[in-house]
């Protein structure tokens, strides 16, 4: 294997820009397909840095890629930068103070994710610049990975088509490969439109939509009983036909999340809750109307990819927390139950001890709990052979979507997780391109794993749901 420790000495040089970077976006957490500040940030980077930039990839006013590189394979690094509602906090505060305003907040990190992606892509072209290496890097600004799908629509307009592997990483507590382990979901909503009337003078001549979405809840609440255990299916009212009890609602709107361990597995699931819709319909007389928000597929995982990340961990060690940091960490594990924290440990097949922050790295045979979260880059790893690494940016035990995680995403212990994951994420591709054998094998098990070419789960006529609200 080759030593990436070159490759390193470029994210050190420039890290205090990409720090700076995460922390603007920090405080500016844009939700979901308006992250227009976040996105101009992250476009000046690419510009100042001397990459090639295009906008508005996809149709998407937020998403832009920067390439940098000649001719050689492409090796894509991917980032983020969308934020969560209601989840402010102030920074480095280990005690529940949310920012007076609109109350969002980077309570998955996204701001640390981009930021180092950004360091890694950066450092890879200084790289390729300075030994006179063959091949292209690109960054690629991926919006609204909370609940919008964003590389789903990407991957379905070919964007990565031409790539040759694509690399990516999430916050977290612990530092290691991702396990390539996660659900195929869909949003969709299911609009009941029914007829208004008195509800006290005339109710017969009313046909209620609000009940249509009841009792559909009643019949999706049946059917989880009767679905696979890794299955899920959550829901949230969007208008529930008004706030006059005295009239028959004549319109009523539900989202449902539906979750399952593949996009064969989630179709089947889909249909039979569209059945449960049409017959609450049925039931109230009303009429239905579906629209698909956004889909994603399941993580598909990369055996070569894993073990080259594994190998820049291994030599990198853990991030390099000094004593002030675990003091930090500390004070917001504590604001955690011992269940978050052992949570922790288990979910990565750690060993519990006490310590705030980690002090080792994740090895690749761990037994892990399972993933039942989603991502989209599960439509990427499905048209390109794709590897994340995890980045201890947080005390250990700290809940993502939490606002604990939104308090640390500035603190000096998240930036040395960032700088971090950025070594090795840059260290991996560099051997890669130094290594072709490597790309041919990841292409390999990418073909053998993936068994014909990506099927989008989004509909054919489903667009990018820029403008409708992403945040239930």
């Amino acid at each position: 294997m080759q030593n990436s420790e070159p490759v390193w000495r470029h994210v050190d040089a420039k890290q205090d820009a990409a720090i700076e970077l995460s922390d603007r976006v920090w405080g500016m957490p844009e939700l979901a397909y308006t992250e227009t500040r976040s996105a101009a940030e992250h476009t000046a980077y690419l510009n100042a840095e001397g990459f090639r930039v295009t906008e508005n990839l996809a149709g998407i006013p937020t998403a832009m890629m920067g390439e940098a590189g000649e001719e050689g394979p492409v090796i894509a690094i991917l980032g983020e930068f969308d934020a969560l509602p209601g989840l402010s906090n102030e920074s480095g505060i280990a005690e529940h103070k949310p920012v007076p305003g609109d109350g969002h907040g980077h309570a998955c990190g996204h701001n640390l994710l981009g930021a180092a992606s950004l360091l890694a892509a950066t450092a890879v072209k200084d790289y390729l610049a300075a030994n006179g290496l063959k091949g292209r890097v690109r960054y690629y600004g991926c919006p609204a990975e909370e609940g919008g799908a964003a590389k789903g629509f990407m991957a379905r307009a070919g964007l990565f088509d031409d790539v040759d592997i694509a690399i990516s990483w999430h916050p977290a507590s612990f530092a290691g490969v991702n396990e390539p382990v996660s659900l195929a979901n869909t949003r969709i909503d299911f609009t009941f439109h029914g007829r208004a009337s008195h509800a006290a003078a005339s109710p017969h001549l009313g046909r209620s939509a609000l009940d249509a979405v009841e009792l559909m809840s009643v019949g999706v609440n049946y059917l989880r009983e009767h679905i696979p255990s890794e299955s899920r299916i959550h829901y949230a009212y969007l208008d529930a036909g008004g706030v006059a009890p005295n009239v028959v609602q004549a319109k009523a709107k539900v989202r449902y999340l539906i979750r399952a361990s593949d996009v064969a597995a989630l179709r089947l699931l889909v249909e039979r809750v569209r059945k449960i819709a049409d017959g609450a319909a049925l039931m109230t007389e009303t009429r239905v109307e579906t629209q698909v928000v956004s889909a994603v597929s399941n993580l598909l995982g990369n055996d070569p990819l894993e073990k080259l990340m594994q190998d820049n961990l291994d030599r990198l060690g853990p991030p390099p927390f000094d004593a002030e940091d675990l003091a930090t960490a500390k004070k917001f594990q504590d604001t955690l139950s011992k269940e978050d924290i052992a949570s922790a440990f288990r979910k990565m097949g750690m060993p519990h001890i006490d310590a705030a922050l980690t002090d080792a790295i994740v090895p690749l045979d761990s037994r892990r709990a399972p993933m039942v979260g989603s991502t989209d880059v599960g439509d990427v790893s499905w048209v390109v052979p794709t590897v994340q690494a995890r980045g201890a940016t947080h005390a250990i035990g700290t809940p993502l979507h939490s606002w604990q995680a939104t308090a640390q995403g500035k603190l000096p212990h998240a930036h040395k997780g960032l700088v971090h994951v950025a070594k090795v994420m840059a260290g991996t591709a560099v051997d890669a391109l130094r290594n072709p054998a490597i790309i041919e094998a990841a292409k390999a098990d990418h073909a053998a794993k993936a068994g014909g070419p990506y099927v989008s789960p989004l509909p054919a006529d489903a667009t990018p749901p820029i403008g409708m609200s992403l945040t239930v």
